[in-house]
Order: structure tokens, then C-alpha cells, then sequence
């Protein structure tokens, strides 16, 4: 049954006809972070156990600037739960995520997004194409059901898993947003460049092409300008916020040389602290983004409200969240209000 919801002022494309849009993403490692999520196995039960939890990250996001209320159906794929024996729980993860994200869309009039991503068995086979396929045309489904204003399909490694998620997405009448992960290699698993994929994804009738997850701003920032002129639709980019470089182009690849000794092994995906980004390195990718002719903005995995703010200021506005935004000058010892410099001079050089 479609969930019941007031029109948004506006669709997705519409909105993109007159400015950026910014969708706050990184459900995942958020949830696991606040403890409602296990790392490894990366699956959303978080919205049949505390969906009052999953609600209130959705208000956050929005408070701080989102445009959109991501459905949390990453990874609730009908893979990720098999490997886990919780194949009967999909349908009703799905749904309740869905259920969640369209009571925050509607009380905030937030633009509804459906989800699907990598499904991790596609290796181009004729077998992986129909079972890709099989599992995107149900959970597109429930998203059509649930009344969604569109789909992103993302973090796809394989161009040709992508082309597949958009075939599905546009089978149901709605707009579709399809993004690729790049990894250390700046290609797909078929050896296409980002400009390359992005161009066949808007031939197969993507509305939206561009990168999201893997890599962070100074690493994906370099891979934008190709794909924007390479398309004529709206290019996304919604990095990871985490300080990726020259010889460890994703956060997978990230090494900390200070601290080896690892129960991982490698930072990624539970020690990744030393690298994340801060606020203004992320308005500094807005910026450069929007510079180059980015149109469809988030930030992934490891994102936190304080980088979506910084996003939406980044881009001129001023969410509700913006009421809170540092401002220095009230501090007590490092402020330059003269009654807080009279009573704590000299303060600050000691501190």
C-alpha cells in the first residue's frame, strides 16, 4: 500500500532546473558509530529495532540542509541479508525504511528517495545479470509503493551493474540518480573512466551521472571535470569525508602510519578517525564542485549534520541548523568581544 504524503513544492528535477540539490547520505557508518549498527556486516535492522533512532538522524539531516530523505535500504539487499539468514526480514525492512523516510519528507517537505546499490555478486555473467536484476526490480518496487519522488542507484563498481540499476529505475516511470564508486584505480571494473560510465548511464536515460562513496574530496574532486563535460544531465558528487590522497585514493586504502597495530588491519572501516575530514574541507569541495559545474551534492559514508551544514552554506544557504554555526567571537578566551577580552585577557596564549 502507497504511503499517504503531501506533494513537495516541487520533483527532483524541477529543483535541479533551479540550483543545486543536496541529499545527506552515510547512514551506515553514522548508525554504527552511535551503536545501533554492526560494522562488517553493514545491515539496516536499525529500522525494525529503534526506528525512533533512524527518524530522528533523518530530522537531523534535514534540520542541517538536506534537500532529500534517503530511505536507509542500503545494503538491505536480498544478498547482504541471505548471507546473514535473514532473507525473511527483507520485505519488511525495506517497507519499514521506506515508512520512516516518507513521515520525515512529509513534515519537513523533503524531496522522498528510493535506494538500491551494489549488490557484490555481479561479476557480468548471464546468471548475476537476471539475479542483479531480480533483487533491484523488487526493492524498486516497494520504493514505487511507497510513494518515492525518485531512485538513486549507487556505489556501483561495475558500469554495466549500474546500466542494469537504471534500466530497473526507469522501468518504473520515476527519475533515476546513478552514481559510481571509484576506487584506487580511477576506472570501473570494466576499465570505462568515470567520463566513459557517466556518458552511457545518461544514455540509458540517467538523470542525474556522477561518483559517490570511496573516495573523499581531494580525490574525487580531480575526476568531476571529465564527466561534466562528457553529459548534458545534472552530475552528482557525494564523497566520503574522509582526507583520501595520492597513493590511497579510497578510504579502504588508507593507512595510519602512527598506529599499525589494527584488529582490521587497516583503518578502514572502523579506525578511520585520524583521517576524517573537517567542516570547512568539506565547504571547500562544495565550492570547487560547484565551480566546475556540479549540480547534485551530499556527502557519504562518514558523513555527520555538521558536514551536510557546512554543505548548504557552502552553497549559500542557511538551513535551520545555521542558527547554531561557530562564531567565535562569544568564546570566552579565544572571542574578541571587548567584555570577554576584559575579563580573560591573556588567557588564550596559555591554553
Amino acid at each position: 500500500m502507497a504511503i499517504a504524503r503531501s506533494e513537495p513544492a516541487s520533483g527532483l528535477l524541477e529543483r535541479l532546473s533551479t540550483g543545486p540539490v543536496l541529499c545527506a547520505e552515510g547512514y551506515l557508518f553514522e548508525m554504527e558509530r552511535r551503536g545501533y549498527l554492526q560494522a562488517g556486516a553493514f545491515v539496516p535492522e536499525v529500522v525494525l529495532e529503534h526506528p525512533e533512532v533512524v527518524r530522528a538522524l533523518h530530522r537531523e539531516f534535514v534540520h542541517a540542509g538536506s534537500d532529500v530523505v534517503e530511505a536507509f535500504t542500503y545494503y538491505a539487499h536480498r544478498e547482504k541479508l541471505r548471507l546473514l539468514g535473514k532473507e525473511e526480514l527483507l520485505e519488511k525492512i525495506n517497507r519499514q525504511a521506506l515508512a520512516i523516510a516518507a513521515e520525515v519528507a512529509t513534515e519537513s517537505g523533503a524531496l522522498l528517495a528510493g535506494d538500491i546499490c551494489n549488490t557484490n555478486i555481479f561479476d557480468g555473467s548471464p546468471k548475476s545479470r537476471l539475479t542483479v536484476r531480480e533483487m533491484f526490480e523488487e526493492q524498486v518496487r516497494w520504493a514505487v509503493e511507497a510513494g518515492v519522488d525518485y531512485i538513486i542507484g549507487e556505489t556501483f563498481s561495475w558500469g554495466n551493474e549500474a546500466l542494469i540499476a537504471t534500466e530497473v529505475i526507469k522501468e518504473s516511470g520515476l527519475p533515476a540518480v546513478v552514481t559510481m564508486a571509484i576506487h584506487r584505480e580511477p576506472v570501473t571494473r570494466e576499465g570505462w573512466s568515470p567520463a566513459e560510465i557517466c556518458k552511457r548511464l545518461e544514455q540509458a536515460g540517467a538523470d542525474v551521472v556522477g561518483l559517490n562513496c570511496s573516495r573523499g574530496p581531494r580525490t574525487m574532486l580531480p575526476l568531476l571535470e571529465g564527466i561534466i563535460a562528457s553529459v548534458r544531465v545534472p552530475v552528482a558528487a557525494l564523497p566520503v569525508p574522509y582526507r583520501t590522497r595520492e597513493g590511497q585514493e579510497s578510504f579502504q586504502s588508507l593507512r595510519d602510519e602512527e598506529y599499525k597495530e589494527l584488529p582490521c588491519g587497516r583503518p578502514f572501516p572502523t579506525a578511520l578517525d585520524p583521517f576524517t575530514c573537517n567542516r570547512y574541507e568539506i565547504a571547500d569541495f562544495t565550492r570547487d564542485a560547484l565551480a566546475l559545474g556540479v549540480r547534485y551534492f551530499g556527502v557519504c559514508c562518514g558523513a555527520g549534520p555538521h558536514h551536510i551544514r557546512a554543505m548548504a552554506e557552502a552553497l549559500g544557504r542557511r538551513p535551520p541548523a545555521s542558527r547554531y554555526s561557530a562564531d567565535m567571537s562569544k568564546h570566552a578566551y579565544f572571542g574578541s568581544h571587548p567584555a570577554l577580552r576584559e575579563t580573560y585577557v591573556g588567557y588564550a596564549g596559555r591554553l
